[in-house]
């Protein structure tokens, strides 16, 4: 992936969601194969994503 450069907090934020979708959908089909290591590499990656999207204070300000 090229280098994507936010322009506001609000897009940054579409991008997080974006990432939690696609963690949604390999979490799908690793539990179809009971993939017990790749479930928990998701969760690690749906955590540090999570913890991005709603930190205290939010990045206002920060990203322009």
């Amino acid at each position: 992936m090229g280098d994507i450069v936010p322009t506001n907090e609000k897009e940054y934020n579409g991008y997080l969601f974006d990432q939690l979708s696609l963690l949604e959908e390999i979490e799908e089909a690793a539990e179809k194969e009971n993939a017990v290591e790749t479930l928990k590499l998701i969760q690690k990656k749906r955590r540090q994503i999570e913890r991005k999207l709603y930190q205290n204070p939010p990045l206002t300000g920060s990203l322009q």
